[in-house]
């Protein structure tokens, strides 16, 4: 029988020892999310990088440097900001000395939804952001298309909303430099999107435990 972890620290505890998919025999360490355990703002990717593989800490490489210039460009703080993944281990292909980046399967991101869940109890979070469509899988419960709902706030059922953007490693991606410049630029607004959501909407009520 699972035990249930009642905080962060003994999230972060029970993720290292997780066995619960075959991801955790290649990956160097679970990646736990990070944040102020009272953030309004969660944002969620995809799964853990090399990078973020090897420290141990989310959104630390090239992705994580474009997703912290979107934030401030957006006039967010990430020091305010609880950031995780949907996956906690990095799933990769060996070629050479490098590992190549995998985009985990429905059964593994099924397997950690109970991690993200405890997360979310545990943060309580307001809005949350899934960035790329592993996220949005995780947090939704099924496939969605990004572009049918990139954005546009939805409603979860614990009461906190959603918005679903594009995950800034597929930024990186694009080589044409003027088109690079535009799709930054939307995924800041959609950023920008749940700043004045976070402003509009009024400070949580946290009891005290």
């Amino acid at each position: 029988m699972n035990v249930v972890p009642r905080s962060l620290e003994g999230l972060r505890k029970a993720e290292q020892a997780c066995t619960r998919c075959p991801l955790y025999r290649q990956a160097t360490q679970a990646v736990p999310g990070e944040g102020p355990a009272s953030a309004r703002l969660m944002l969620v990717g995809e799964q853990p990088g090399n990078d973020e593989d090897l420290t141990g800490h989310p959104f630390v490489g090239p992705a994580g440097r474009m997703l912290d210039r979107a934030i401030a460009d957006a006039g967010l703080d990430r020091k305010t900001i609880f950031v995780t993944n949907a996956v906690k281990h990095f799933k990769f292909e060996p070629r050479g000395k490098r590992r190549l980046h995998k985009r985990p399967n429905a059964h593994e991101i099924e397997r950690c939804r109970w991690w993200n869940e405890i997360e979310r109890k545990l943060v309580r979070p307001e809005l949350i952001v899934a960035l790329g469509v592993t996220a949005a899988r995780s947090l939704i419960g099924r496939n969605v298309t990004i572009t049918k709902v990139r954005g546009e706030p939805m409603a979860l059922e614990d009461g906190s909303r959603l918005v679903v953007t594009v995950h800034p490693s597929s930024l990186l991606r694009i080589e044409d430099e003027k088109d690079k410049v535009l799709r930054y630029g939307e995924f800041v607004d959609d950023l920008r999107v749940c700043a004045k959501l976070l402003k509009a909407l009024p400070p949580p009520r946290r009891l005290a435990v």
